[in-house]
């Protein structure tokens, strides 16, 4: 990841208003800042979300709040809580999200 063209700044994310996604369950409240060709977001999934699609984009996300599962379309699954952070590559591995009690991500990609 190259960090270009971003000058030094403050984001207050309670100014930012939320872009609902309906997931296949649920839905996801996005706050988005974009920086060059970074984007950086604050998600919160509702209780019982389930992603409507398998995502292949690279990312690093940090879990807030809540809990997170993450499913890879190997089969493999892995269960973050607040304080937990995972990180994957652009077409690296395909994974999905889902959470039963919510969860609140800061998200880099």
């Amino acid at each position: 990841m190259q960090l270009n063209n971003i000058p030094f700044g403050t984001t207050n994310w309670n100014e930012i208003e939320p872009i609902k996604h309906n997931g296949e369950q649920g839905y996801a409240l996005w706050r988005t800042q974009q920086f060059d060709h970074i984007r950086v977001r604050i998600v919160e999934y509702s209780k019982d979300y389930l992603a409507d699609h398998w995502c292949s984009k690279g990312h690093i996300l940090f879990c807030l709040e809540g809990q997170l599962e993450t499913e890879l379309e190997d089969g493999r699954t892995f269960t973050l809580t607040a304080g937990m952070s995972y990180q994957v590559a652009d077409q690296a591995e395909a994974h999905r999200s889902s959470t039963s009690i919510g969860a609140k991500l800061f998200i880099v990609d």
